[in-house]
């Protein structure tokens, strides 16, 4: 049966023709038309970054939740509902009133087009009107400059995650610079808390493209830090003293930067409390992250096995979940589907040894998915390409 919200999600799909515009013309047209709603929110927090955005939100949200703060959040993309996107009041929305939030808004847009993303944007923004002095934390989708979160003239605010190549497709710079660009040049000049690189050189170009930007910055390595100890206590540390931490409820060692990240944002700005980080660690929930799958019909099929979900689709994700599966003391299997522009070799690379089999499957539904035939083809026509050229030098 098509639920109400299905139904109004396949007429804005029909809005425009490509899911993904970079532009903000249609997003201030669409903000204007609903009474500039962008201009009447207080405490933005932008979350910007590659890989990591998630995390971050999560983790701030959660620990000021548990100091009382009152949030609404934006993330993307969701697992099962559209709902999971839309946070308001610390509380997920209603299916109803989601679908009721966007016709409204699709009516509203009148003859004018715009994306599914820009569209969604939007109506977050006009429904958090309803509680404008909560903390409104928003999640940009694709890069920033040209993103339809990007519609804010100050934040409180921006938390920097880690930045690295991707989406490569949608620049002319095909670069890190490009990408750090993208991301960087036009945040608000407020407080930025930027996040563990992939490495110092990565750290140093954005640097320098936020040399111009008169925020307050803080970088982790520099001005907050955090390590693991032996005992699986966590060390966080930076001007305000140390806490120690319990293991969060997050699976990977890269959670434990992107928790700092919050940390640092949730004393330097908010003041929490230290007793407040603390309780904080074990409420943490992400869905889709190395997420260990307890109940349900898969978990029925393989038993006593562990079924464990991740929604990496880059480098860097691949690195950090390999990276994982080797502290783990056990057989791991991985089944992998991916997107048809993503870098399959590459990925597939990072679990060279670190995995017992990989299986390939399709995607189904996702139009821009690569078959496992073609995956396989991807992978098989790099190995043939190797062993010609080695034929050559004979």
């Amino acid at each position: 049966m098509v639920t109400k919200l299905q139904k109004i999600i396949s007429k804005i799909e029909k809005r425009h023709s490509k899911k993904i515009d970079l532009s903000l013309d249609r997003t201030f047209n669409l903000l204007n038309k609903l009474g500039n709603p962008q201009n009447k929110l207080k405490n933005v927090v932008t979350v910007v970054g590659t890989n990591s955005k998630a995390s971050m939100a999560t983790a701030l949200s959660t620990i000021l939740k548990e100091s009382g703060y009152k949030y609404n959040l934006y993330t993307s993309p969701h697992l099962q509902s559209y709902t999971e996107r839309f946070v308001f009041n610390n509380k997920e929305i209603d299916e109803n009133d989601l679908a009721i939030l966007l016709e409204d808004v699709d009516r509203i847009l009148g003859d004018d087009n715009a994306t599914v993303f820009e569209i969604l944007t939007c109506a977050f923004i006009k429904y958090a009107e309803n509680f404008r002095d909560n903390v409104n934390i928003i999640e940009a989708g694709l890069f920033h400059r040209f993103d339809s979160t990007n519609v804010f003239k100050q934040n409180l605010l921006t938390l920097l995650g880690v930045i690295h190549l991707d989406h490569l497709n949608w620049l002319n710079n095909k670069t890190i610079e490009g990408v750090i660009y993208e991301k960087t040049s036009s945040l608000p000049i407020s407080n930025i808390f930027i996040n563990n690189q992939m490495n110092s050189e990565i750290k140093t170009k954005i640097k320098k493209s936020l040399i111009e930007n008169k925020s307050k910055k803080y970088f982790f390595g520099d001005d907050f830090n955090v390590t693991k100890s032996e005992n699986n206590f966590i060390h966080y540390q930076d001007e305000l003293g140390e806490i120690i931490l319990p293991q969060p409820n997050l699976i990977g060692d890269h959670q434990i930067y992107n928790i700092s990240t919050s940390i640092a944002a949730s004393r330097k700005i908010f003041n929490i409390p230290n007793a407040n980080i603390k309780n904080s660690m074990k409420k943490m929930r992400l869905k889709g992250r190395l997420e260990e799958i307890k109940v349900g019909r898969l978990k029925n099929l393989i038993g006593k096995n562990r079924l464990i979900i991740d929604g990496g689709h880059n480098i860097n994700s691949a690195i950090s979940i390999s990276k994982w599966v080797r502290q783990q003391n056990e057989k791991v299997h991985l089944i992998c589907g991916m997107m048809s522009d993503k870098p399959h070799k590459e990925f597939v690379n990072q679990f060279e040894n670190s995995v017992s089999s990989i299986t390939l499957v399709d995607i189904p539904n996702q139009e821009s998915s690569i078959s496992k035939e073609e995956f396989k083809k991807n992978l098989v026509k790099e190995i043939f390409t190797l062993l010609e050229a080695l034929k050559s030098l004979y």
